[in-house]
């Protein structure tokens, strides 16, 4: 239960090679308008770019800010261990390279104390420097690049399956075991699922709007959206029921492809699926006047990487079931 109208506030962020960023991350966060306490915590992962002693020097600057050893270097981990650290009683997670508007924390906290959910979170807001990631925030933020997501292009509030970053009760979270270390991507997402599937609502709040830098090449996209499928298999294998239609319909990419080379040998109308697919995406592309010429092939970067991924994932689950007995329960966790 939280205690009081203006809660103390913990906000926690995971980072690595963040010395460009981190800065105007932690000055974000330092400049909010919260009137409650707030307190900033940086679980730091091994880094070469000298974010460490660029972070020390924040800490010993602002009393606010607090290190946080991350040794292995992956995003829950270090969650987990800031949020251990911490004592507030709501938890504010931000990304190294992301930048909170001023009145963010006030607005969350207010939502999640008006709403009584256990997660508050709003829309990622795609920001692209060049020309390529220009493209890569415009696709991103279409249904071309998140299925309709709203967190990803917006809408009205109400309840959803998943957020951007989240404004969590403390106590929900302990509730429920907070971050899946074993999940390097998609962690937020499980974490989710498990608050909703423990009687809790995921709320989202399009007044919280916080900026994101979008990858800066087709191999850093690709990777990305491949680690999205892969992790996602893991997410589902644990959680089938949290599948949703706009996850599958990439999924089935792939394998379409594959169908359709096959049909081919026997039919001259083998390769109309992946034809029109190529032409629904053409058109798509035109229509929501995505006119870099970088956004088609963005788009298919993001569907194929990440129906690539997807198959990884179902391909090691089986393999692990296979070999080990374990149960669907037990892969997102190994």
């Amino acid at each position: 239960m939280i205690s009081t109208e203006r809660p103390p506030v913990s906000v926690v962020m995971p980072v690595r090679n963040e010395v460009e960023g981190l800065v105007t991350a932690v000055e974000s966060v330092l400049q909010q308008d919260y009137e409650g306490d707030l307190d900033l915590w940086v679980a730091v992962a091994p880094s070469v770019d000298g974010t460490e002693g660029l972070l020390d020097g924040l800490a010993a600057r602002h009393p606010q800010v607090h290190r946080v050893d991350n040794p292995s270097g992956d995003t829950p981990a270090g969650l987990n261990a800031a949020i251990a650290a911490s004592a507030g009683e709501v938890i504010v997670r931000v990304d190294g390279h992301a930048r909170l508007p001023q009145a963010y924390i006030r607005t969350a906290v207010a939502t999640l104390l008006r709403t009584g959910g256990v997660n508050v979170g709003g829309r990622q807001h795609a920001v692209g420097r060049t020309p390529f990631e220009c493209a890569v925030a415009a696709v991103t933020s279409s249904w071309l690049g998140s299925g309709g997501a709203r967190y990803r292009t917006g809408g009205a509030a109400g309840p959803v399956d998943t957020v951007y970053l989240g404004v969590f009760r403390r106590e929900a979270g302990d509730a429920v075991g907070w971050f899946d270390e074993g999940l390097l991507r998609n962690q937020d997402y499980e974490l989710n699922v498990r608050l909703r599937d423990a009687g809790g609502v995921v709320w989202f709040d399009p007044d919280l709007v916080v900026e994101y830098r979008p990858r800066s090449s087709y191999r850093a996209l690709a990777r990305q959206y491949f680690e999205y499928g892969q992790f996602k298999a893991r997410v589902l294998a644990a959680h089938p029921r949290s599948l949703r239609v706009r996850q599958l319909l990439p999924a089935l990419l792939l394998p379409g492809v594959v169908l359709s080379a096959v049909v081919s040998w026997f039919t001259v109308f083998g390769p109309v699926p992946v034809a029109g697919y190529l032409g629904a995406v053409g058109l798509a592309v035109v229509s929501t006047r995505q006119g870099s010429w970088h956004a088609m092939p963005v788009v298919l970067t993001i569907h194929v990487a990440w129906s690539a991924g997807f198959w990884a994932g179902v391909g090691r689950w089986l393999r692990q079931v296979l070999t080990s007995g374990d149960s669907a329960g037990r892969v997102a966790n190994s």
